[in-house]
């Protein structure tokens, strides 16, 4: 995050602040509000003043404060370390900043999405002077027993492998190619991608839904059956089970990964998600993974 201030704080209410005399930002900017650095997104321009979305508690926060630009939009990283993780909605490892911080989650506190210690035991896929495009695996990690983890070559990077590492351990931010791009230019890849939330991942076909999905609820399975690679929704009013029959379908569906978003969900219904969904990944070597908005 740089020290790059792109205006000041004119008014705050609630969890959004405007600020005034706002110059190089743009919108949908990720920015640091305040002295405390809380993490915000700018939703509004209009000729040097912005409305900024906060994502923590402003208390505290006062007019005539600055606001920080980081030149990107909100992003997440991705790469392994992913499954079996439990985030919070801006990608903050929970596990982590508990063991930083403690039980409550401190204010502007920035940890990385990915841990950057863990090592994990790259194998390349590619050797030097092999010609790359977007979606090109170069190379895998083993993220878990079950999930096979493939690193490729991020979208709009295309040219020549100039260096790839031998198999062996790296750590995230470790440099394990270089491509030599068509523009002149190099690319370093490393097992971290940054992505924009709000951009769609490209894809290079929609595959069609041709198998079902055996979710292991014999009613669902028999008379509402679903498939592969569709969408599904479950409308009821408040405790019609709703939740609970989500619980069921992730817990014993036939799927490798389960990713739980749990947005107003209740406390005890989050409790349980917690503790049964790892007791099953303990038990089955499975591969879970949580992210919970805040």
């Amino acid at each position: 995050m740089g020290e790059r201030i792109v205006g000041r704080i004119r008014r705050i209410n609630g969890p959004v602040v405007e600020a005034d005399g706002v110059r190089d930002a743009m919108m949908m900017e990720l920015v640091q509000v305040g002295k405390g650095r809380l993490v915000g997104e700018i939703v509004k321009l209009d000729s040097g003043s912005a409305l900024v979305q906060v994502y923590e508690d402003t208390t505290g926060v006062t007019p005539g404060e600055n606001v920080y630009g980081t030149g990107m939009p909100l992003s997440v990283e991705l790469g392994p370390g992913l499954i079996g993780t439990i985030y919070d909605g801006i990608q903050r490892p929970l596990e982590r900043i508990r063991l930083a911080t403690g039980t409550f989650i401190e204010r502007g506190i920035s940890i990385p999405g990915l841990d950057r210690e863990k090592s994990w035991d790259f194998v390349p896929t590619c050797d030097t002077g092999e010609h790359v495009s977007p979606g090109a695996v170069v190379g895998t990690v083993q993220e878990t027993s079950r999930v096979e983890h493939r690193v490729m070559v991020p979208p709009g990077v295309e040219g020549t492998i100039e260096s790839i590492i031998p198999a062996g351990s790296c750590v995230a931010d470790d440099e394990i190619a270089v491509i030599s791009t068509f523009s002149g230019g190099e690319y370093r890849l490393t097992l971290v991608q940054r992505w924009p939330i709000r951009v769609p991942r490209p894809v290079h076909e929609r595959r069609p839904i041709d198998e079902p999905l055996i979710t292991g609820q014999r009613v669902i399975d028999t008379l509402f059956p679903l498939g592969k690679g569709g969408a599904v929704a479950i409308p009821g009013g408040f405790g019609t089970g709703k939740t609970m029959t989500q619980h069921a379908i992730a817990k014993w569906c036939d799927a490798d990964i389960i990713v739980y978003i749990g947005c107003g969900e209740r406390g005890n219904e989050m409790t349980d998600v917690l503790t049964d969904f790892r007791n099953l990944w303990i038990r089955g070597r499975g591969s879970v993974s949580w992210s919970e908005p805040s």
